[in-house]
């Protein structure tokens, strides 16, 4: 049978076959909304949702730390000195930001994302160590960090330096993508751009050969500030 044959015979039974039936959207919202309430992490705690955001994370290469409100810079600022990096990219404008800055030892400079791109790749490209950003939310289920960049730290934060240091706390955690777009309301009003991170960046060729770092950051700090239990009292 030549191709054009069988073109027109495929094509001939999709039109003779029944239609679909039609579903109102608000009924297929509903279907939806029922298949994903029986998620497994639906009536998880926080700090549940935080143990499995931390499990799954683990497992693809990523650095995870658990840590409380008050010492998480302390903690963080100990670890940056240690792998080395001197030079970190950070808003301090943000009150996490400020706290990170506040802690990090002499060795350990600060820099703004406070002109254009164009103005200083170069140095951003070749001597920028790490990157610091603040999730604006997690997903537990696929162990994902919600990403809503802003002026002061933009994707490029994320992306460029050789580590990302992203903090997330345990109570913006959802039980899954479905649950995070309700409760953040991604329908009414979702941000220009939002970038979702599962681990630190890979790929692999033709020969399934693993390389990490060819698209973004080799390397994946995730701090989880295990705030719900305070934010239960």
């Amino acid at each position: 049978m030549s191709g054009i044959g069988a073109r027109e015979r495929i094509l001939g039974a999709l039109r003779s076959s029944a239609p679909l039936p039609t579903l109102d959207s608000r009924e297929l919202e509903a279907r939806i909304n029922r298949h994903h309430a029986q998620g497994s992490l639906r009536g998880a705690s926080p700090m549940q949702r935080a143990d499995v955001m931390e499990r799954i994370m683990t497992s693809v290469r990523t650095q995870v730390f658990r840590c409380d409100a008050a010492g998480w810079p302390a903690l963080m600022a100990a670890k940056l000195a240690q792998a080395g990096v001197q030079r970190l990219l950070l808003d301090r404008a943000s009150v996490e930001g400020a706290a990170l800055a506040a802690a990090l030892p002499s060795a350990v400079q600060t820099i703004p994302f406070s002109q254009p791109l164009e103005a200083w790749k170069g140095i951003l490209f070749s001597s920028i160590d790490a990157g610091f950003t603040v999730a604006r939310s997690g997903i537990a289920a696929t162990g994902t960090l919600v990403l809503a960049p802003d002026a002061g730290s933009p994707r490029t934060v994320s992306l460029v330096p050789p580590l990302h240091v992203a903090l997330v706390y345990a109570s913006t955690l959802h039980a899954d993508l479905h649950a995070a777009m309700h409760a953040e309301g991604w329908s009414a009003g979702m941000p220009t751009n939002l970038v979702l991170v599962s681990g630190p960046s890979k790929t692999s060729d033709i020969q399934q050969t693993l390389a990490y770092g060819a698209h973004g950051p080799a390397a994946l700090w995730v701090v989880i500030v295990d705030d719900a239990q305070q934010e239960q009292a």
